[in-house]
């Protein structure tokens, strides 16, 4: 059995469903564009399991957190794609791919062919297997990827009210889901090899501020040692963890967030890899003109950052999706992709956002001791990255303009000094039809007041000329 489409995305993530929305905003017919996943559900927005999904009051179940209301556009339910005529292959593994062929072989012995291809596949979390640790597959340990996963720790927890757990890890999805954990009452120990949590990220001092509100919480934090091995019942159930710096933990339940590994093995010796991704342009084009490749399994070339990268984050997923939709379809009309890294977050009450790069010296400012703080990293003279906690829509929008415009920065501390109004007095600077109503600076004076001085400037030239033409004309008819 075969069956042939123009389009043809493996991977039914969040780039799926916003590159599927991006195809119909340019006219996909139908028919054109096939979507295989291995999930069972149509594609939805990942990063609610860490947050909605495992909260113990009103939690999100689907339908309502279908791609792509993440981005507040459309709610694409399985009822949407039938009304789009976009197929829709849930349940099915892709056994192998042929891009010289151009042609997929699924599971279940089915051939499909394409004419573009869209890699989406994402990534898989990284088991403790992989580190010599046995024991992923007992009953309370848990791990969380996709929406399997989201329901099996739910029925654990739910188990295991006033209970101990312990967190293997110490980034996003371990720090997403202590808060959950704890929010559903139970007494939760993170563990970690690092110095601090989100060592990727945060600087010493910002990962302090979260971890002494953690421990506010009742968390308790383990760092600089790893787990060597779990203690079992006759039953298979882990009863402890033994770390290998020779304490063991007490536990009901175990949480394991330890890094994701991209999915590429479909595409090994077919495609060039690079940085444990696939490859791609500008266009997000592998090296084989026909195969493009978006989301977490994309290594692409960031402008901003000099370098290429391999993002992680559902807001890269987004993107490179509706771009790589928009070179598909309208090729002569659609340039490179340009993008500002995010990586954002939500736990407790935090909000957090980062813009940019990381790289360079860091200034902090802000309070510290309160409910809005952040920091600038500043490289070669210029600010490449912003971050911020509780911050408004106007001043996340503002750092993300630091970070976008690389503005020069000749002193660290005058910068830490401003703060926040660094950022935000630039945002006004590159929009002059903004009224700029700080005081105190007269080079922002100059700035408002040259506007009214160049409008009637123009005005006086344009009389003139008008003047001269009128005089001109009128003798040109005399002779």
């Amino acid at each position: 059995m075969e069956r042939v489409f123009a389009y043809v995305i493996v991977g039914g993530g969040v780039a799926a469903g916003y590159a599927a929305l991006e195809f119909t905003k340019r006219g996909v017919s139908h028919a054109q564009l096939c979507i295989i996943s291995e999930e069972p559900v149509a594609p939805y927005e990942r990063p609610t399991l860490s947050k909605k999904f495992l909260h113990p009051e009103s939690p999100a179940r689907l339908p309502s957190f279908h791609t792509c209301v993440g981005a507040n556009e459309e709610l694409l339910t399985p009822t949407w794609y039938e009304e789009h005529g976009i197929e829709l292959v849930l349940g099915t593994r892709v056994e192998s791919v042929d891009v010289g062929q151009k042609t997929l072989l699924t599971a279940s012995g089915e051939t499909i062919r394409y004419e573009t291809l869209i890699i989406a596949t994402g990534a898989k979390a990284l088991k403790l297997e992989e580190f010599g640790v046995k024991g992923s597959e007992a009953e309370n340990v848990c791990y969380l990827r996709d929406l399997a996963d989201a329901d099996r720790l739910v029925n654990v927890m739910q188990s295991c009210t006033g209970g101990n757990a312990v967190v293997i890890g110490g980034g996003y999805i371990a720090m997403e889901c202590a808060a959950s954990l704890v929010t559903n009452k139970i007494n939760v120990t993170m563990v970690f090899p690092e110095a601090h949590c989100m060592p990727r990220l945060f600087t010493p001092k910002i990962a302090s501020y979260y971890e002494d509100y953690y421990q506010s919480k009742g968390v308790k934090f383990i760092r600089g040692t790893i787990l060597s091995s779990f203690e079992f019942d006759s039953n298979g159930k882990v009863t402890a963890v033994n770390l290998r710096d020779g304490s063991q933990i007490p536990v009901d339940m175990v949480v394991v967030g330890i890094g994701i590994r991209p999915n590429t093995s479909l595409f090994e010796g077919q495609l060039t890899m690079e940085k444990g991704g696939i490859k791609v342009n500008g266009k997000l084009q592998t090296s084989n003109d026909s195969v493009y490749a978006v989301g977490d399994v994309a290594v692409f070339p960031v402008d901003l950052c000099g370098r290429i990268r391999r993002l992680e984050h559902v807001d890269s997923a987004r993107k490179t999706a509706k771009h790589v939709a928009a070179v598909i379809m309208e090729p002569d009309k659609t340039g490179e992709f340009e993008y500002l890294p995010l990586f954002y977050s939500k736990a407790f009450s935090f909000s957090w956002r980062f813009y940019g790069d990381n790289a360079g010296e860091v200034v902090h400012f802000g309070d510290y001791l309160g409910t809005k703080f952040g920091a600038y990293w500043i490289n070669n003279g210029h600010l490449v990255g912003s971050f911020l906690e509780g911050g408004t829509e106007d001043e996340f929008e503002a750092i993300a303009n630091a970070a976008q415009l690389k503005p020069a920065v000749d002193d660290l501390a005058e910068v830490g000094r401003q703060g926040l109004n660094f950022a935000m007095t630039g945002n006004k600077k590159i929009k002059p039809q903004t009224p700029l109503i700080e005081a105190g600076t007269s080079s922002l004076v100059v700035e408002t007041l040259i506007y009214p001085w160049h409008a009637t400037a123009g005005v006086v030239v344009a009389a003139s000329v008008a003047a001269f033409a009128y005089w001109y004309g009128r003798r040109r008819r005399r002779w």
